[in-house]
């Protein structure tokens, strides 16, 4: 008998138009010969199931159950495909958690952490990884643009410490200039701000998993952007960015994203599939952590995907070995 998935897409902020390309993605390769699969819209106004037939009825949250076809659907595993809140800052983990369901992302404490660039670095650093220098401003309990700017070093990066796909992000070179109009449009996705200091380097990404208790590092991928920075344009609009897959570096600096990579996954108790933004600094020879994004994006522009094809697997096998990972916790 096949094992029950459902498929959870959409959430609460901007980024569930990054969630709806990458269940495109997802749909066209989950292995159905595997698994019923069943998508799940978790979106403000409701959590909905919707049916082959366009039939759509709300999900019993009490545990997590649908009616399909007049019968009753539980589930065995979550599949999470949700950027942003509630799928990727543990608010849906715990969730899952209470109702003992696994799923195949971070656990909630992890994914709750990460979300967090502030204490991701934090942490980070306590553990011996590079990162920025960097500060964080509360909402409404910080003096002025010129006081932060007198701590940190020019560029600057300001972006909002809760969330991801780069939106709400600015590169500051002028701080009497530019700071405070950036500061105030990060203000407008979070009330917390980190302001970071901006590393020289190549701007390297990889995936991270975990399958059958191994950690894997997919071929990682170097980002030429023709912005300034890889915002949210340069993301998901084409002919912004060169994505290099598998980047073309040294044996040596390969090696040290590989071993960073892993470190941080295991440090962080990472499950599931991660992509960690590093920046290589070539005068120091290190690699610098940017940020870990636990639910990274899977649609037909994101760079999971790609890195997936370039080690040799199909997509039908990644998301597999993914949901087998998750069932294995049951």
């Amino acid at each position: 008998m096949k094992p029950n998935i459902a498929f959870v897409t959409g959430g609460y902020s901007g980024e569930s138009v990054i969630s709806y390309k990458s269940a495109i993605t997802i749909e066209n390769n989950v292995d159905t010969e595997l698994y019923n699969i069943f998508k799940i819209d978790i979106n403000p106004n409701g959590w909905v199931y919707e049916a082959e037939d366009g039939k759509k009825s709300a999900v019993n949250r009490e545990d997590f159950s649908i009616i399909n076809n007049g019968q009753k659907i539980t589930f065995d595993a979550v599949l999470i495909g949700i950027h942003g809140t509630p799928g990727e800052d543990g608010k849906l983990q715990g969730y899952f958690d209470l109702v003992n369901l696994p799923y195949t992302s971070c656990d909630a404490a992890t994914s709750a952490l990460t979300f967090n660039k502030r204490y991701t670095v934090a942490i980070a650093a306590f553990a011996g990884i590079n990162v920025a220098k960097s500060v964080v401003l509360i909402k409404d309990k910080f003096g002025n643009a010129e006081e932060i700017a007198s701590q940190l070093k020019f560029p600057v990066f300001v972006k909002p410490n809760n969330g991801g796909s780069s939106i709400g992000m600015s590169k500051v070179n002028n701080a009497s200039e530019e700071l405070g109009a950036a500061i105030e449009k990060a203000f407008k996705e979070d009330d917390q701000v980190l302001i970071e200091e901006f590393i020289t380097g190549r701007e390297f990404t990889i995936g991270v998993f975990k399958s059958k208790g191994e950690i894997i590092t997919l071929p990682f991928t170097e980002i030429k952007t023709k912005k300034e920075f890889f915002d949210f344009e340069a993301k998901y609009t084409a002919g912004f960015t060169d994505e290099i897959t598998p980047a073309e570096v040294t044996d040596a600096i390969r090696e040290k994203i590989n071993n960073t990579a892993k470190k941080i996954y295991q440090v962080f108790n990472c499950s599931g599939v991660v992509r960690i933004d590093f920046i290589y600094n070539e005068e120091k020879g290190e690699p610098f952590m940017l940020e870990i994004n636990t639910v990274p994006g899977q649609s037909e522009a994101s760079i999971v995907p790609q890195q997936v094809r370039a080690m040799g697997w199909t997509l039908k096998k990644f998301y597999s070995a993914l949901i087998e990972d998750a069932l294995a916790k049951k």
